[in-house]
């Protein structure tokens, strides 16, 4: 008999990849050029020269059973050692090599997180909008997912409905910033603020309630944007991070968790990271990308094309009537749609080979997102397509 949980997945299948799917389809009708393909958050600019280089030598330096065996359970230690150094050099941090896990990106930290402080029937919560995969990725741990509706003024916290929604049996509280989709990055403000309602719960509650920060987009953050390093302000804070977007290697799967030195038990956690590892299957990340990146912790890819098409895109979308939040950083914005059904509203784009994914599943319907991760010739070209379908659909 099938596991009718995932059976049922079958049906809901992720939105972003049909998508996906359809405009890579379409490319071959008409020239993939043609298509205006905003679904996917797959970074559009090279690897950094460096990262390259760094493997290429290794390869030549280290034998095949250093490059390609297995590596330690919690993650080579050099390079734990190196991750720890980097993050306290940028971040005045204190860690060391005992509070790093490596990981296979961050979709595996997060799966080590969850489990490190919640078991079934315990409540995580997050905030709209939200990366969709958070339902499986916390649900299928036994513990619920609860999700906070947004502020669409900001899409910083909605701390009323925050302190409404949290309780006993709140274990811990996701967080993405900046935020895929919305690309808003939470402000020194808003994290001081969560910072001392989770103290403050905490104590009521007799129990830690642990905040699980989600970082792959870190290092993408506009000029002027107030960013904070979460964990900074926070003691209990386990960070989950890749290296995805800042050095462009979505495909190499590379990341680690860091507990903040100043949580309780903190080296007990990384430790027993290596224990979840046994049962899900994340264990041991790529032995030569683990070595490269430590070569590299300090690079990133040129990340400027970002902010261009962001305010190519803001400009034209504002000029043509839509709300929207400017972005902080990511590669994502977040417009509402020009009817209420986005959904609807995303199809009709379609015919203009204008592809945005409709954010039901991000927990904010009648919004959509655009990854604009392209190349900035193919986003202003992309804006012909974009003023005919709001001319003809919606003028």
């Amino acid at each position: 008999m099938l596991a009718q949980q995932y059976v049922d997945m079958l049906s809901k299948k992720n939105i972003i990849r049909n998508l996906s799917e359809y405009a890579v389809g379409r490319g071959k009708e008409i020239g993939y050029e043609n298509v205006f393909d905003y679904t996917l958050g797959n970074p559009s600019v090279p690897v950094p020269k460096s990262f390259n280089d760094s493997i290429i030598r290794l390869i030549g330096e280290k034998s095949p059973f250093d490059l390609h065996g297995y590596c330690q359970s919690l993650g080579i230690g050099e390079v734990r050692k190196a991750v720890a150094e980097s993050l306290n050099r940028r971040f005045g941090m204190e860690y060391t090599m005992d509070h790093i896990f490596m990981t296979s990106g961050a979709a595996g930290a997060i799966a080590h997180a969850i489990r490190l402080v919640t078991v079934a029937g315990d409540e995580v919560l997050t905030f709209a909008p939200f990366f969709p995969e958070y339902t499986p990725y916390v649900n299928q741990t036994g513990a619920i997912l609860k999700v906070v509706p947004p502020d669409t003024e900001t899409f910083q916290i909605n701390f009323e409905l925050f302190e409404e929604m949290i309780n006993p049996k709140t274990m811990a509280v996701l967080v993405n910033s900046p935020n895929n989709p919305s690309g808003i990055v939470y402000s020194t403000q808003t994290v001081k603020k969560l910072a001392e309602i989770l103290t403050e719960k905490s104590k009521e509650y007799g129990h830690i309630i642990y905040l699980i920060s989600d970082e792959p987009y870190r290092e993408i953050v506009f000029e002027g944007v107030d960013s904070p390093y979460i964990a900074k302000m926070y003691d209990n804070t386990i960070t989950c991070y890749s290296f995805s977007k800042s050095l462009s290697v979505p495909g190499e799967r590379i990341g680690y968790v860091a507990v903040n030195p100043k949580c309780p038990d903190a080296e007990k956690m990384i430790v027993m990271c290596g224990q979840i590892s046994r049962g899900i299957g994340h264990n041991c990340p790529s032995t030569i990308i683990q070595w490269a990146v430590s070569e590299n912790l300090d690079v990133t890819a040129d990340l400027s094309v970002y902010e261009r098409n962001m305010n190519i895109l803001y400009d034209e979308l504002k000029a043509l009537g839509f709300t929207v939040v400017k972005p902080g950083g990511t590669f994502y914005i977040f417009p509402k749609a020009l009817e209420e059904d986005a959904v609807a509203f995303c199809e009709k784009g379609k015919k203009y080979d204008f592809i945005g994914v409709p954010a039901d599943s991000f927990g904010c319907p009648g919004y959509f997102r655009l990854a604009y991760c392209i190349d900035t010739e193919k986003c202003e070209r992309s804006l012909e397509a974009l003023r005919r379908f709001v001319k003809e659909e919606y003028r």
